[in-house]
């Protein structure tokens, strides 16, 4: 499965946990957070204020993750 921006961060999470530590080294602590079981990686890394251009290399950093899984 590859991780897309639209897709919730709980979910991404739950399938994923290794994506955890991307979250991390971005300092987005959405791991715990009630919000993360309804925002999207898009919504949740934009109200961090993240650019369009960010929120893309983060889910390609979390798509790098995954492919070592």
């Amino acid at each position: 499965m590859k991780i897309t921006k639209d897709m919730g961060i709980g979910e991404v999470l739950e399938k994923h946990p290794k994506v955890a530590e991307v979250f991390k080294e971005l300092q987005i602590h959405c791991v715990g957070c009630m919000a993360s079981h309804f925002e999207s990686i898009e919504e949740g890394f934009t109200a961090h204020g993240m650019s369009e251009e960010e929120i893309d290399a983060a889910v390609k950093k979390m798509n790098a993750a995954i492919s070592e899984e």
